[in-house]
């Protein structure tokens, strides 16, 4: 059995409102991006793909992956106009693998456990994603803002990553997905979802695993690494 982990790390960061790439910001002394891949790091995981913006790619193999010791990294890639384009060019440059494991390299709170469950799932289920159940009561809103409907809370997830597929399904289905239409594509699982009609589950994530988005998440990470520590 072979596991390959695919890092996304080619985000701008626009929301986070600083010069530097919110991946590459500081966390207790080390980048944002180095938590996520020293969690595959020492993780059963065989091998890492990282994706980076095409002029970042240098500096993340000299001041990360060189640096920090990151073995497992075997490829840096250049990411796409799109979150699909970066996966599908990961995918290109994976020669051969059982599972695949995509996740955000804005989320380094990244844990083995969540891993573990990840694997568990995807070798009985084929498809499956990261979640942790909404705590708030979620409404879906029509353009006017008026409120449609309530769901029931207890069926709405709130998606992580990593989302984490049999290799020949992921890849089967991005190669469908070049020749057609892909506004509204936001995530891996929807590609699978929409490109095969394929069932995705859900396995449990972790209320920490949150995505760095602005400042304020610096600190709540920062805050969990330590409990972490």
């Amino acid at each position: 059995m072979k596991t390959v982990g695919i890092v996304l790390a080619g985000g701008s960061g626009r929301r986070m409102g600083t010069a530097v790439e919110k991946q590459y910001l500081p966390i207790k002394g080390y980048p944002v991006l180095y938590y996520s891949l020293a969690a595959m790091q020492e993780s059963f995981l065989d091998e890492i793909i990282l994706v980076a913006g095409a002029d970042r790619i240098e500096y993340c193999r000299e001041e990360i992956v060189e640096r920090y010791h990151f073995t497992k990294v075997t490829k840096i890639v250049a990411g796409g106009a799109e979150r699909y384009d970066s996966v599908a060019n990961a995918l290109a440059a994976i020669d051969v693998a059982d599972y695949v494991f995509i996740h955000d390299g804005a989320r380094p709170c990244l844990t083995a456990e969540i891993l573990s469950r990840g694997l568990a799932c995807v070798k009985e289920m084929g498809a499956c994603v990261a979640a942790v159940r909404s705590k708030d009561t979620v409404k879906i809103v029509e353009v006017d803002g008026k409120i449609s409907y309530t769901p029931n809370r207890e069926s709405v997830w709130i998606i992580q990553t990593p989302q984490v597929f049999a290799f020949d399904l992921i890849r089967e289905a991005h190669e469908k997905m070049k020749m057609v239409d892909k506004t509204g594509i936001t995530d891996d699982a929807m590609v699978v979802e929409k490109m095969l009609g394929a069932p995705v589950y859900v396995f449990e994530g972790d209320y920490k695993n949150i995505k760095i988005t602005t400042a304020e998440d610096l600190t709540t990470a920062e805050e969990y690494l330590n409990l972490f520590a």
